[in-house]
């Protein structure tokens, strides 16, 4: 699995939340499924010649937890007031080398107090909402392109074993994010996962 990131930002009206240059450049560190014998590796770096994120890994399955594992590229920081654009969409500039992979996801913790807690949790464990994944697809090819995930198609009731959303926006208007979420951005997370 890999995939390059080139920029976070959410359509509708223009709000960067990431980049790796200029003013909204951030910093992405890369974790993976150390906890209970996870055996997935990956790693994150950036390209400063072509300006953007690499994350490179391969998933595999935990034993004993018989779950799938993850690589991800997180980032802690404030990010800029998404709220204008809570009806619209989070678009991405990426493009992968294993665009037949269908274990990519981005999450946002936005409107919680404590974003690793939240995105451990995706709230199946108390205190554990405010993150919000979803899936995304990458086309084939070289160039970059732009992938739109609507915020409607984000949910932060998921499985912490698996990634999958246990509720969907569509099914329940709950686990959607809000306008007053998106005011408060905590963290990004590009993920691999099962």
């Amino acid at each position: 699995m890999r995939v390059a990131l080139g920029a976070i930002c959410c359509a509708a009206v223009d709000v960067e939340l990431t980049a790796f240059e200029g003013s909204t450049q951030s910093h992405f560190i890369e974790m993976n499924d150390p906890v209970m014998g996870g055996q997935s590796t990956g790693t994150w770096t950036v390209n400063q010649q072509g300006k953007y994120g690499v994350m490179d890994g391969e998933v595999k399955d935990v034993p004993s937890l018989k779950a799938p594992g993850f690589v991800a590229a997180k980032c802690d920081d404030n990010f800029p007031d998404a709220s204008a654009v809570a009806s619209g969409s989070v678009v991405m500039t990426v493009r992968s080398s294993t665009p037949e992979y269908a274990g990519f996801k981005l999450a946002i913790a936005a409107g919680t107090v404590s974003p690793s807690y939240s995105c451990r949790g995706g709230g199946t464990i108390p205190g554990s909402r405010g993150c919000f994944k979803a899936p995304f697809t990458v086309p084939a090819g070289d160039d970059f392109v732009e992938v739109r995930i609507p915020f409607s198609a984000f949910s932060d009731n998921w499985s912490p074993y698996t990634g999958d959303q246990i509720k969907t926006c569509k099914e329940d208007k709950d686990v959607c994010p809000t306008a007053d979420a998106l005011k408060t951005i905590k963290q990004l997370q590009l993920m691999a996962e099962g």
